[in-house]
């Protein structure tokens, strides 16, 4: 049913865009994660990353995605600059083959933020989901107190398809969240 799927690639791609390289995680990466998903900022505005970020986590998350990789279950990319092959953040798509749709999550490094990054990132991201992942949908989340994520959301041409109240408990705190949609047909590369 979904023949690109099927046909991933026992060794995850590389996507490529103006100023970055997107490519699997390696263990090197595992002190820039830590590092740039410690921050306060970072923790504070995603569902799974903790504050403090503890020892031997990155590398944890990294084996992680490797495997649901090798099992057809995400698709999660270094950020990179293309020029440095400085980490950034980390972007990715949790698939749902039985339903043909993803959901996109990621994060930025604090000292990247306002550069476009995030959205140049996620453009590859979502033309990788619908073009060689063959997937129908794919969708995001983000807490509504984070308007700066519904705003890259929105620059790709996703709509906001409603408010999920208290949907999350993060650090003893009910988080309210929108979500957001694009079809593979609404999609302009």
């Amino acid at each position: 049913m979904f023949p690109n799927l099927n046909r991933m690639l026992s060794q995850q791609p590389e996507l490529k865009t103006e100023r970055l390289l997107l490519r699997p995680l390696a263990i090197a990466d595992a002190p820039d994660i830590q590092r740039l998903a410690g921050a306060k900022e970072i923790a504070d505005t995603t569902l799974l990353i903790p504050h403090p970020y503890p020892d031997g986590a990155a590398e944890t998350f990294i084996n992680a995605v490797a495997q649901d990789w090798a099992e057809k279950k995400s698709a999660v990319f270094a950020m990179t600059l293309a020029d440095s092959g400085q980490l950034c953040g980390t972007i990715g798509l949790m698939l749902e083959p039985k339903h043909s749709r993803a959901e996109m999550g990621y994060w930025v490094g604090v000292p990247f933020w306002g550069r476009g990054i995030c959205t140049e990132a996620a453009r590859a991201v979502l033309r990788f989901g619908f073009e060689d992942l063959s997937m129908n949908k794919i969708l995001a989340h983000h807490f509504i107190r984070n308007p700066a994520s519904g705003r890259v959301l929105q620059k790709l041409g996703m709509k906001c398809e409603g408010q999920l109240c208290q949907h999350v408990l993060k650090c003893d705190h009910y988080e309210d969240l929108f979500c957001y949609g694009i079809l593979r047909s609404e999609f302009k590369p």
